[in-house]
């Protein structure tokens, strides 16, 4: 999650993540490793989904800070002051959740034991993320600088996962505060390469290696401290990190593991190959774990924490994972009538509801409509630092919003995602954010006609940068590299910049139109009729008046529904 505009609804957010009906606010992760990435990237996706979240591009620049100096330390959801930490010498140019040095932190939010918090901390998870990033260069220094500010500074927030990554490794790093101790009980896991990982706001390692560091690093209390607050009393061998600071309950698994589930469903075939307790790998249908992911069966065998995906994964595979709703599994959110008569994938909240003393809840997919912004960032080592990093930055709703290549080393932010215009409860025209909105928001009322056509426009541009565009310029920027002296340094960051921002720039554009489009395309419940290029159809004696209009039909389940509901008054007698 990010930042609230209001203290006040930033504290109860804040409240709500300690409690399970609160996790459905928070965010989804995926880790891809080089080996299983079908360029030899490492990648990372996130989505920070809240309803009060305003997506924009944070960005710091590369500097250099006198002995002495302070940094304040500004809680991310709320904008409170929670103090000052010393400043290091140096600090790297951050954009996004990515820095120069190919680097990528991100999170989703767990909660965990209303006790293990501890408001008297200075670093909360925001903080940890972006500050770690102007200090490290790789996984290994991110997970070390992360515990050496959580302990020596305190941490306020609720569990956390960080999925860390640089360009040879990808890390999942599960942590939480002790309360009233100062620092954090964490462990981190190394995502063996040729497999992907995936979390989404519930805390995914049980048990893990006591005797491999390579592979594996955790708190020297991890055991002890659970032991001591009576959360665990079994062999050290026996200890589950989850089980001891997260334990799973229904809402943990339907609302969360649900989501990391279906990722692995979507980029396995159905199938989850894993490494079992001798390191032998085992190959089982991926429905073998879907009565716990649907909370059915919170006591049975949790799913992989890792696994190999059916083939190399490339970023637009990963990109449309964070387009999921379930479709095709017994979750899929189209199909029920909740959807109403055009298919739509989004249940407004509460997510619960109840009726005739029954309880229900609505799914809660990966794609969502609070979603702020969401990334899929590559840090690719076959190429040097000035060029390899690159974010794929979007605004909004997943399913409906496009992806945009961003290099890390930019010297400058596209106008339509600098921080500062405007914001979630001001509208700006020239805003990502609020252009994605309007389309998004345009399609859940005609979503089964509306949707489709929004994503051939995602699929067009996604297709255009991700297999062709962006390999020419890297390979132009190869060639201003040469040597890697500064001038040739000087000259790379100038056409990436410009590279950068007009093709973002150009396509907040095509957006701006596209809303357009939608609005006279399928206006009032109708859909005119376009030739190939585009153009709408029209009378041969009028230009203004549409030819070929259609009138779609509702889906077979509303019918039924009405018909059941309402058919007594409504019935063609």
């Amino acid at each position: 999650m990010r930042k609230l505009t209001l203290l006040s609804a930033s504290i109860a957010v804040c409240a709500m993540m300690l409690f399970p009906q609160g996790r459905a606010e928070a965010c989804t992760n995926v880790i891809v490793t080089k080996g299983a990435s079908a360029d030899g990237s490492v990648m990372v996706s996130y989505a920070a989904d809240s309803h009060v979240l305003f997506g924009e591009l944070y960005y710091h620049k590369a500097a250099k800070w006198k002995a002495g100096s302070m940094l304040p330390i500004i809680e991310w959801d709320s904008y409170r002051p929670t103090g000052s930490i010393a400043q290091v010498a140096r600090t790297y140019q951050t954009v996004g959740n990515m820095n120069e040095h190919q680097l990528i932190i991100a999170e989703t939010t767990w909660g965990g034991r209303n006790e293990q918090a501890n408001p008297d901390g200075i670093m909360d998870y925001g903080s940890l993320i972006y500050v770690t990033l102007q200090r490290a260069r790789t996984a290994r220094e991110a997970i070390e600088t992360i515990v050496a500010l959580a302990n020596e500074y305190g941490y306020p927030s609720s569990g956390e996962s960080f999925s860390i990554a640089d360009t040879n490794e990808a890390w999942v790093m599960d942590l939480v505060g002790k309360g009233n101790e100062k620092g954090i009980v964490w462990v981190a896991r190394r995502v063996p390469d040729g497999y992907i990982c995936a979390h989404a706001n519930q805390a995914r390692i049980s048990t893990f290696p006591l005797d491999d560091p390579e592979n594996c690093l955790y708190a020297p209390d991890v055991i002890s401290f659970a032991r001591k607050n009576g959360w665990f009393d079994g062999e050290d061998k026996d200890f589950s990190f989850c089980a001891a600071y997260n334990p799973l309950d229904f809402s943990g698994a339907r609302a969360c593991e649900a989501r990391a589930w279906s990722a692995f469903n979507i980029l396995c075939d159905g199938e989850f190959t894993y490494l079992d307790a001798n390191g032998n790998e085992v190959t089982r249908s991926s429905y073998d774990w879907i009565d716990y992911a649907m909370g059915y069966k919170l006591d049975g065998e949790a799913f992989p924490l890792f696994v190999k995906p059916a083939r190399k994964v490339s970023v637009k595979d990963v990109a449309d994972v964070m387009r999921d709703h379930y479709e095709g599994t017994p979750m899929d959110m189209t199909t029920d009538i909740g959807a109403g008569g055009n298919a739509l994938p989004y249940r407004w909240r509460p997510m619960e509801f109840s009726w005739d003393g029954r309880t229900y809840i609505n799914e809660r997919a990966i794609a969502t409509q609070q979603t702020g912004f969401w990334f899929v960032g590559q840090s690719r080592g076959w190429l040097p630092d000035a060029i390899g990093g690159l974010l794929w930055f979007g605004c909004d709703d997943a399913a409906t919003s496009y992806l945009t290549p961003i290099y890390t080393n930019t010297n400058e932010i596209p106008e339509c995602f600098r921080v500062g215009n405007g914001d979630i409860l001001h509208y700006s025209p020239t805003s990502s954010f609020w252009m994605n909105n309007r389309v998004a928001n345009a399609c859940y009322k005609m979503y089964n006609q509306m949707a489709p056509y929004t994503r051939a426009a995602i699929d067009k541009f996604e297709n255009e940068q991700m297999f062709g565009a962006v390999e020419q310029m890297d390979a132009k920027l190869l060639k201003l590299y040469g040597k890697g002296n500064r001038r040739a340094l000087r000259k790379v960051r100038k056409a990436l910049t410009r590279y950068s921002v007009e093709t973002a720039q150009r396509q907040f554009d095509v957006w701006t139109a596209l809303e357009q489009e939608l609005l006279v395309k399928f206006m009032d419940g109708n859909v005119k009729a376009q030739d190939e290029n585009g153009q709408f159809l029209h009378s041969q004696y009028n230009a203004g008046t549409p030819e070929g209009l259609l009138h779609p039909d509702y889906t077979e389940k509303w019918k039924e529904a009405v018909a059941r509901d309402h058919g007594n008054v409504i019935e063609v007698k």
